[in-house]
């Protein structure tokens, strides 16, 4: 595999490229550099009949420690044009920049996305979402490669979305850029809005160990984080693992975890809520056991 528009890591791990910061080893690495570089890449995978993964900030994943396939990041496909209130963003872009660069822009619709830790277009993909907001409320539109690698244009009137989920990935869809259409705003208004956000994120979140943000959704009326600490659950530990002692919808990672020690903390947690509540917890982070 060789091309200008890729960097290529053999045997690499991916404990830099995960916040769970899980070691995880991958036969090939594949940072994507422009467009050609993807298609390059993506013809060779199907060429060569090799098995693939694409992934954002590997923020809301689990992964297992070893892939004999290929591993893709959209590494530099991460440019934001805004005109007017219009917003067109690379998948490649972190959520909180593209926050903070739309609030510096007077515009308003996004201020809830400066904690979120994942990419636009994972945050698509899975319909992200905080403070009772989605990135469906202000999105336009998609721009994806289709599975025989043609450039399309789809609506978000043509996208089937619902809590935390869409239909983008059975569809065989890779999102390249999205656009969006916000509404012009007072930006110190925002900046406030956004210094209180993310100072109460720091007062209630484990953000001094390794974690991949929420593991439960939140049941209808109620709270995961509640349900697991009135199951007396939080600080228990699995091998590295263990459910946060600052917020019991964490798992973090004390410094040796494996992807076996939070896999069975989860079906601890799910055992237990369900004995005590009758509520089945339902997983919002993504388990990759590399098929």
């Amino acid at each position: 595999m060789n091309n200008e528009g890729i960097k290529l890591i053999e045997n690499a791990n991916l404990k830099k490229y995960n916040t769970y910061n899980l070691d995880c080893k991958v036969k090939y690495f594949v940072e994507i550099i422009n467009l050609e570089g993807l298609i390059y890449t993506l013809n060779y995978i199907k060429e060569n009949k090799l098995k693939y993964f694409i992934i954002g900030a590997g923020s809301n994943l689990i992964l297992g420690p070893n892939f004999d396939g290929v591993v893709i990041k959209l590494s530099k496909l991460t440019k934001i044009t805004i005109t007017d209130n219009i917003v067109e963003v690379e998948a490649g872009a972190m959520m909180n920049k593209l926050a903070k660069k739309t609030v510096n822009a007077s515009l308003t619709g996004l201020e809830w996305a400066i904690n979120i830790p994942g990419t636009v277009g994972g945050s698509i993909n899975n319909n992200a979402g905080a403070y009772n907001s989605s990135i469906f409320d202000n999105l336009l539109n998609i721009t994806v490669l289709t599975k025989d690698l043609k450039i399309q244009e789809i609506p978000k009137d043509k996208i089937t979305y619902s809590y935390r989920h869409t239909n983008i990935k059975e569809k065989g869809y890779l999102i390249l850029s999205a656009k969006f259409k916000l509404t012009p705003g007072n930006k110190e208004q925002s900046i406030a809005l956004i210094k209180d956000r993310c100072q109460r994120r720091l007062e209630t979140q484990p953000l001094d160990k390794p974690s991949a943000g929420s593991v439960f959704r939140n049941p209808p009326e109620d709270h995961a984080g509640r349900l697991i600490e009135a199951s007396n659950l939080k600080g228990k530990q699995i091998g590295g693992a263990q459910i946060s002692e600052k917020h019991a919808n964490f798992i973090v990672n004390t410094g040796t975890a494996t992807s076996n020690d939070i896999k069975n903390l989860i079906k601890l947690i799910q055992a237990e809520v369900k004995q005590k509540f009758n509520i089945d917890l339902i997983l919002e982070q993504e388990i990759i056991d590399w098929k």
